[in-house]
């Protein structure tokens, strides 16, 4: 048995896939702040005897809750002299140019508890002076009499030559061996003062805060009989060990929603579609993600926190390249001072929650709209919905406020709420470069179903693909992932003077490093795949573009095609080439996948009889353009591959609802994903 959880914020998902392909999927309610409870409750939940568990797989919002809530542990920085107000200092390019009362973000570990230490590393390793080790001493003294929880070491061009902080971590080590201590190389070889600083700053931040979870959460684990190779989900959108993440847990920082862009790329692949929008819908936030040609982008330069007149904290770790916003079934409506309705970001969560759960909630959301409107049914709640009181809530609230009745009040805030996902979803392709009507939409969560056939007739996507397991398919997504470790060295060298020996020579000390860490994490060399990317510019620029390069060994002609395919990818963002201007490596990035054993993607029996035998009822659903329309409600799980409808339907499934407008036609595939088809405009 093969079991993967995910954490969200209002429920805790589980999917399991047993040895003869049987699948079992189970949702319970997420129980903060004690996250593994709800882990544990799924697996009683679910009915499966843990002791059957070969793999668990796991992915948890515990580290972003860390940060945005500011509960992570008292942490102090050691840095190198002159540098101790690398995080105050930050980037002087604002986000926001004309605000005139904008402050910079605050840093994690406030200027007091950052301690300055006599070395110098130049640019290429060479060492200018020697570390002394008396300031690391007398630092940790002043940390230890601060009660300090957890010391970030991070020196200047460590990334060029790692001596100087391997031997302080060593040394912090040996005078204070309880404390949590992490350095900037064990995350990151990347160049970039700042953005290396704020990376292990927020790694160590939250260090003891991930152990302590993960410690509770293995340890409750084995208490119910389970001991399973446990691997937890990492923002690069592969896994690691429970180990591995104690020690590097920034790399957790989005581990939950990347699983589920990985399963869209997967569906993509079962399905014959390379160009993916993977959009999900949860109870807190809607995500989406663009996967070009198969590819899952993945960047270094994620923020958190950042908005259009906020900066955000830098983490240089390889995540997937997600949009998210705050809008999802639990976003709260309500009226700004302006008078106008907005949706989110604020949410009831899974306590109180939504007026439909009937445990205090009182303010309207996106759920109780969804349920006025006809789109989610009260038969399908866990508890006795008071239709009355969510009417009352969304009409109190909303309708009053601009003279609707509670119908109309409530379609508004699904009207807002879709709107800013619109705008979400055009962010990650319109913005960069791409057409929505080359792209197939994958809509998994919650919510994702209930609002992608209005969004994809906004946008003019053709395809919208519901699949298997939409409600818990992040945690499908990781029994579909590999463990996955990225190396990134940065290494400057200009294409038309660095030789290809030499090229070969860095990317396979890169290599040498995945295969000990597999070794250790006890994967054999016949199931470790490599893919190689580089950063790369023209001479003269600051920031870089990701290309994917060939696999070893180079040779001058392989140059050659390295380098037309930086000028195709540069072009294809910026819309220009520079063919006779010099180009530069900057970044070698080496990642590494540890095959791992996959379920294989069933296929359902085809229909049989009549398809009005799976009709649960008919009933009225407010639609955006037609207004009341009784619609037909189908079963999913009565529907057999075949099957062919005419909107306006809504197909009905444990956790979801799908909404398929008026004009679009929905088909059951042969592996019982939903295939929805829009007439687009060319």
């Amino acid at each position: 048995m093969r079991v993967a959880t995910d954490i969200g914020g209002t429920f805790t998902d589980l999917v399991a896939v047993d040895a003869q392909g049987k699948t079992i999927l189970t949702k319970s309610h997420t129980t903060p702040p004690n996250f593994e409870e709800g882990v544990i409750d799924v697996i009683k939940k679910s009915g499966i005897r843990p002791e059957e568990i070969e793999d668990f797989i796991h992915g948890t919002t515990t580290i972003i809750n860390a940060l945005t809530e500011r509960k992570g542990a008292k942490t102090a920085l050691i840095t190198t002299k002159g540098f101790r107000d690398v995080l105050e200092i930050a980037r002087c390019n604002r986000p926001d140019l004309f605000n005139m009362v904008f402050a910079k973000p605050r840093p994690f570990i406030p200027r007091y508890l950052r301690k300055e230490v006599t070395e110098r590393v130049a640019y290429d390793g060479t060492v200018l002076t020697p570390l002394v080790e008396e300031d690391i001493k007398a630092a940790v003294e002043y940390f230890r009499k601060e009660g300090v929880e957890a010391i970030a070491v991070c020196y200047i061009n460590s990334y060029a030559n790692d001596a100087h902080e391997k031997r302080t971590v060593e040394v912090i080590k040996e005078l204070w061996p309880e404390v949590f201590v992490t350095s900037s190389i064990e995350v990151t070889k990347e160049w970039r003062e700042y953005e290396r600083t704020s990376t292990i700053a927020l790694n160590s931040y939250v260090m003891p805060v991930a152990s302590s979870y993960v410690d509770h959460l293995d340890s409750r684990l084995k208490e119910i009989g389970c001991h399973a190779k446990e691997y937890i989900m990492q923002s690069n959108g592969g896994t690691t060990t429970f180990e591995q993440a104690k020690q590097t847990p920034i790399n957790m920082v989005e581990s939950g929603p990347v699983a589920g862009v990985y399963g869209s790329a997967i569906i993509g692949k079962i399905i014959g579609e390379n160009n993916i929008i993977a959009f999900d819908v949860g109870g807190t936030t809607a995500k989406c993600s663009l996967i070009d040609q198969g590819e899952v982008k993945v960047t270094t330069e994620y923020r958190i926190e950042r908005t259009e007149s906020y900066a955000g904290y830098p983490i240089m770790a390889p995540v997937v390249d997600i949009v998210e916003i705050g809008n999802g079934g639990g976003s709260i409506a309500w009226i700004d001072e302006a008078g106008s309705l907005k949706v989110g970001p604020q949410s009831a969560g899974a306590l109180p929650g939504p007026v439909a759960y009937g445990i205090g909630g009182t303010e309207p959301t996106t759920t109780d709209a969804c349920l006025v409107t006809g789109r989610l049914s009260a038969k399908n709640f866990d508890n006795e919905v008071d239709m009355e009181n969510v009417k009352r809530a969304i009409q109190e609230k909303v309708g009053d406020a601009f003279g609707m009745n509670v119908e109309d009040a409530a379609m508004s805030i699904l009207r807002v709420a879709e709107a800013n996902m619109y705008n979400a979803l055009k962010l990650i392709s319109v913005r960069r470069g791409y057409d929505p009507r080359d792209f197939t939409m994958v809509a998994f969560g919650g919510g994702g179903p209930m609002h992608c056939a209005y969004l994809a007739k906004e946008l003019n996507i053709r395809i919208v693909v519901v699949p298997i397991a939409a409600p818990v398919f992040s945690a499908w997504g990781m029994l579909m992932t590999d463990v996955r470790h990225d190396y990134i060295q940065t290494n400057i060298r200009r294409m038309n003077e660095v030789k290809a020996e030499e090229l070969n020579s860095m990317w396979e000390s890169l290599v040498a490093q995945a295969d000990e860490q597999f070794a250790r994490e006890g994967i054999g060399k016949e199931n470790v795949v490599y893919s190689f990317i580089a950063d790369m510019r023209y001479m003269g620029q600051e920031h870089t573009v990701k290309v994917k390069v060939p696999p070893l060994p180079w040779t001058e002609e392989t140059k050659e095609e390295i380098i037309n395919r930086f000028h195709d990818t540069h072009e294809h963002f910026y819309t220009f080439r520079l063919p006779d201007t010099p180009t530069e490596i900057v970044n070698l990035h080496l990642v590494a996948y540890g095959r791992l054993t996959k379920p294989e993607l069933a296929e359902i029996a085809p229909h049989e009889g009549d398809v009005k035998e799976a009709v649960k009822e008919v009933r009225k659903v407010y639609f955006t353009d037609d207004g009341w329309m009784d619609t037909p409600i189908y079963d999913r799980e009565a529907l057999g591959s075949g099957v062919v409808l005419e909107g306006p339907v809504i197909v009905e499934e444990a956790a979801a609802s799908t909404v398929v407008a008026k004009g679009q036609k929905l088909t059951v595939d042969t592996y019982g994903n939903l295939i929805i088809e829009t007439e687009v405009q060319e």
